[in-house]
C-alpha cells in the first residue's frame, strides 16, 4: 500500500471518528461542503487553467432548486439533491457554451457577468423568498429508511457525498480525460495541433465542475434547511477561489485544506481575538470577530508573497526537493 492510499485512509477513519470526538458536527459538514465546492472549482483552474468568477451561482441554483423541489413538490432528500445537480449541470452547460469561446481574463468577466444575472434572478424571484431565503425546507427520510432530522444520521450522508465527489475528482485526474486537460492547461496551441477538440473538452470540464459545484450547494441546504442569496453572490465565488489558492492550485488535497482554514478562520476568529485580547491589552481584538475579512485578506495575501503554490504546493516541492537531494 502505498503512502497517498494510506493518507486516504487515515483521514476517512479521522472523518467518520469526527462526532465521537466532540466536535459540533453542523461546523463539520460545513467545511466539507466549503471542501466540495473548493475541489470542484480547483478542477477547473487548478487543471484545466480557466478561472471563473462566477461559481457561486452553480452553488447557490443547486440550493435553491433542491430546497424548492423538497419544500413545495415533496422530491425526498435523494431526489431533490439529484435535481438541484442536474439544474446546476444545465446552468453550466449554458454559461459554458458561452464562456468557453473566449479566454483569460474575459473568459472569467463572462462567467462573472453571467453569475450577476443569475444572483438578481434569484433576488427577484417569487420562489427565492428574496432577501429572506428559502426557510424551513424539510430534511426528509433518505430513500425511506435514514432520518435526516438526526445531525448524526445526517453527517454520515454528508460524509459520504464529500467522499463521492471527492472520488469522482479524482478519478477525472487520473483518466486520459484529466491528462487531456493538464495538456490544455499547459499548452493549449499544442494541445490543438495533437488533434484534441479543445472547446469540448473545457465545456465538459465546466460542467463537471459546475454539477459538483451544485452537488456541494444541495447538500449545503440539505444541512442548513435553507438556500439564502449569499450562497449565489460574487463574495462566494471570490472565496471560493480564496480557498483554492491558499491550500494549493493544483493539488487534490489543497482545496481541502484551504476550506478548513476559511472556515474555521469566519467561525472562530472571535475567540482568536479574545485570546489576543487577553495577551496584548489590545481591545481592538476584542472586536476581531466583526472584522473576519480583514483578517482573511491578512492570510490571503501572507499565503501569496510565501507560498506562492499555496500551503499543500509548497510542502510538496519541499517533499521531492529533499528526495532528489537524499537520492
Amino acid at each position: 500500500m502505498n503512502r497517498q492510499a494510506l493518507g486516504y485512509i487515515v483521514f476517512l477513519l479521522f472523518l467518520a471518528a469526527i462526532p465521537l470526538m466532540g466536535i459540533y458536527p453542523i461546523f463539520a459538514m460545513k467545511i466539507m461542503c466549503y471542501a466540495l465546492f473548493a475541489c470542484a472549482f480547483n478542477l477547473l483552474l487548478g487543471f484545466t487553467g480557466l478561472l471563473s468568477f462566477g461559481h457561486a451561482a452553480f452553488l447557490g441554483s443547486a440550493a435553491y432548486a433542491s430546497g424548492h423541489a423538497m419544500k413545495l413538490w415533496g422530491f425526498s432528500p435523494e431526489l431533490g439533491i439529484l435535481y438541484g445537480v442536474l439544474v446546476a449541470g444545465v446552468l453550466g452547460l449554458a454559461i459554458g457554451a458561452l464562456a468557453i469561446r473566449r479566454s483569460g481574463i474575459y473568459f472569467a468577466m463572462i462567467t462573472l457577468a453571467l453569475s450577476q444575472m443569475v444572483y438578481f434572478f434569484f433576488l427577484q424571484a417569487k420562489f427565492t423568498g428574496g432577501e429572506d431565503g428559502l426557510q424551513g425546507v424539510p430534511r426528509g427520510t433518505l430513500f425511506g429508511l435514514i432520518d435526516l432530522k438526526s445531525d448524526l444520521n445526517l453527517y454520515y450522508v454528508v460524509m459520504g457525498i464529500f467522499v463521492l465527489g471527492y472520488f469522482i475528482i479524482w478519478r477525472t485526474v487520473h483518466s486520459p480525460f484529466g491528462q487531456v486537460l493538464k495538456a490544455i492547461r499547459e499548452n493549449e496551441p499544442r494541445a490543438i495541433s495533437l488533434g484534441y477538440d479543445v472547446d469540448r473538452f473545457k465545456l465538459l470540464a465546466f460542467v463537471l465542475s459546475a454539477m459538483l459545484a451544485g452537488l456541494a450547494g444541495s447538500t449545503k441546504m440539505l444541512i442548513f434547511v435553507s438556500a439564502t442569496l449569499s450562497d449565489a453572490t460574487w463574495q462566494m465565488s471570490g472565496l471560493v477561489i480564496l480557498m483554492t489558492l491558499i491550500g494549493g492550485l493544483g493539488t487534490l488535497v489543497g482545496p481541502v485544506i484551504g476550506a478548513f482554514i476559511v472556515v474555521l478562520l469566519e467561525n472562530k476568529v472571535g475567540d482568536f481575538g479574545a485570546m489576543l485580547t487577553k495577551w496584548t491589552g489590545i481591545e481592538w481584538f476584542q472586536r476581531l470577530g466583526e472584522s473576519v475579512t480583514i483578517v482573511i485578506g491578512l492570510i490571503f495575501v501572507i499565503c501569496v508573497l510565501a507560498f506562492r503554490r499555496g500551503l499543500v504546493g509548497e510542502l510538496s516541492a519541499w517533499w521531492d526537493k529533499r528526495k532528489a537531494a537524499s537520492n
